[in-house]
C-alpha cells in the first residue's frame, strides 16, 4: 500500500516572507507585528484567491497561477502603506467656498501654526499659573483679549458654538422655558438643530411669534416665571425676505433687562470687525450685540474669526462665572493646542489695518476679482490635460 505525500502550499509561510531582504526594510521602518500582521492578511487574501481559482498575481518568480515571493513583499508594502496613510489629508480647495464646513473651515496664520506646534511639543502651563504656583484657570490664556476686542467683562471658551450654546443654557436655564423667535429655529450642519440643543440642555423651547414675522409683544406676551432666559440666534447662513420683521437687540435688551432675565445671542459665525470695512456684506460684530444689550454672546472660533475649531462665550462676568462652575465646561473644554492657536490669532485683531494680510481667512475673502481669474487661467492647462475626454475646461467670469 503506497504512502501518500502531504500536498504542500502553493504559498510560501510567513516566517519565510519575514525572512526575506525585501521584508527587512519594512520590519526597521514598521516594527516586526504590523510587518508580519500585513504578511498574514496578504497570505490570506492570496490563499481565498486560490480556492476561486486564481490568484490575481502575474506568476511573479514562480511562474504559472502562484505567486512569487518578491511580489507578496510587494503586496505586503503595499498594505503597510495604505494602513500607515493618514486619513487625514490636504487638499485643494476649489468649491469657491472659503468657510467650508466640511474641508476644515479657517485655514490658521503662521503665528497660530508656531503657537500650536510650540504647545504640543512641551509641556505648558495651560492650568497653572506661574506667578502663584497655584491652578490656573485655562481661559486666562485668552480671556484678556476676548475682552479687550469685545468689550465684554469675561470670557470662556468651549470647543465648538454648539457646545458654547449648550453649555449657557444648561447653567442659566435648567428646567426652565427659553424664549425664542420661531424664525430662528435654526438647522445647522449634520441635521443639528437649535430645539434638539435645547432638549439636551435640559430647557423648555416656548416659541414665539411666526416664521417670517416676530413682535416684541410676542416676546413679553411669553414671559413668566418659568422663564430662564431670551435667546436671539442670528440667522447667518440664510435670509428670510419680504413681509418679515425682527425685534432689534437693543429692544430685546431692554424687555430682558426689565424682567432681570439674560438675553443671549448666538452669533454664530461671530466676527470681531466690520465686515464692511474691507468691502464685504456686513455681519454685526460680537462687540456691537453686547454694546447693543446683550448679556451674553456665543460665536465660533473657526469662521469669520478665521482661528480654530471652537466656541467663545463673552459677557457679564457673573454668568460666565456661572458658565464655569458647570461640571459640563469641563467636558466640552479645549486642550492647550486650541489655546495657544486662539491665543495667537487673537492679538492679530490688535492691528486691524493689516489684519487682511495677515489672517488668511480674511484674505481669501477679500480678493480681487482679477487675482481670482489670473489663478483660474494658470489652473486651466493643466485641469484640461487630466480631464481631457471626459469635460471641457474653461475659465467663468
Amino acid at each position: 500500500m503506497s504512502r501518500q505525500k502531504p500536498s504542500s502550499s502553493p504559498l510560501p509561510s510567513v516566517d519565510r516572507i519575514l525572512g526575506t531582504a525585501a521584508l527587512r526594510p519594512l520590519i526597521e521602518c514598521h516594527g516586526r507585528a504590523l510587518a508580519t500582521e500585513a504578511t498574514r492578511a496578504v497570505l490570506a487574501e492570496l490563499r481565498a484567491a486560490l480556492a476561486n481559482g486564481s490568484t490575481g498575481g502575474s506568476g511573479g518568480d514562480t511562474g504559472g497561477d502562484t505567486v512569487g515571493e518578491a511580489e507578496i513583499a510587494a503586496r505586503v508594502e503595499r498594505h503597510l502603506r495604505a494602513l500607515m496613510a493618514p486619513s487625514l489629508r490636504p487638499v485643494r480647495n476649489l468649491t469657491g467656498t472659503v468657510l467650508h464646513t466640511n474641508l476644515g473651515r479657517a485655514p490658521l496664520p503662521p503665528e497660530a501654526i508656531a503657537a500650536m506646534t510650540a504647545a504640543a511639543s512641551t509641556a505648558s502651563n495651560v492650568e497653572y499659573d506661574l506667578e502663584t504656583g497655584r491652578r490656573g484657570d485655562r481661559d486666562s490664556h485668552v480671556e484678556a483679549w476676548l475682552c479687550r476686542l469685545t468689550g465684554a467683562e469675561a470670557a470662556t471658551v468651549v470647543n465648538n458654538n454648539a457646545a458654547a450654546v449648550l453649555l449657557t443654557l444648561n447653567s442659566l436655564a435648567l428646567r426652565r422655558e427659553v424664549v425664542v423667535s420661531r424664525g430662528e429655529l435654526i438647522e445647522i450642519g449634520g441635521a443639528f438643530r437649535l430645539p434638539d440643543i435645547m432638549a439636551r440642555a435640559g430647557c423648555r423651547l416656548r416659541e414665539v411669534g411666526t416664521t417670517n414675522r416676530t413682535h416684541a409683544r410676542d416676546y413679553e406676551d411669553a414671559i413668566s416665571a418659568k422663564t430662564g432666559l431670551i435667546l436671539k440666534v442670528h440667522t447667518s447662513n440664510y435670509r428670510v425676505q419680504g413681509f418679515t420683521a425682527t425685534v432689534a437687540e437693543s429692544r430685546l435688551g431692554e424687555l430682558a433687562a426689565s424682567h432681570d432675565l439674560p438675553l443671549v445671542v448666538d452669533l454664530g459665525s461671530g466676527t470681531l470687525v466690520s465686515l464692511a470695512d474691507y468691502g464685504l456684506p456686513d455681519e454685526p460684530t460680537v462687540a456691537a450685540m453686547l454694546a447693543a444689550g446683550a448679556d451674553l454672546v456665543t460665536f465660533s472660533g473657526d469662521k469669520l474669526l478665521g482661528g480654530p475649531q471652537a466656541g467663545i462665550v463673552v459677557g457679564r462676568r457673573d454668568l460666565v462665572a456661572r458658565l464655569k462652575r458647570n461640571p459640563m465646561k469641563r467636558a466640552l473644554r479645549v486642550d492647550k493646542i486650541t489655546l495657544a492657536a486662539l491665543g495667537a490669532l487673537l492679538p492679530l485683531y490688535g492691528d486691524p489695518a493689516r489684519l487682511a494680510q495677515r489672517l488668511p481667512a480674511l484674505a481669501l475673502l477679500t480678493r480681487p476679482q482679477a487675482e481670482i481669474r489670473a489663478q483660474a487661467e494658470r489652473l486651466a492647462p493643466s485641469l484640461a490635460a487630466r480631464l481631457a475626454g471626459l469635460a471641457e475646461v474653461t475659465v467663468e467670469t
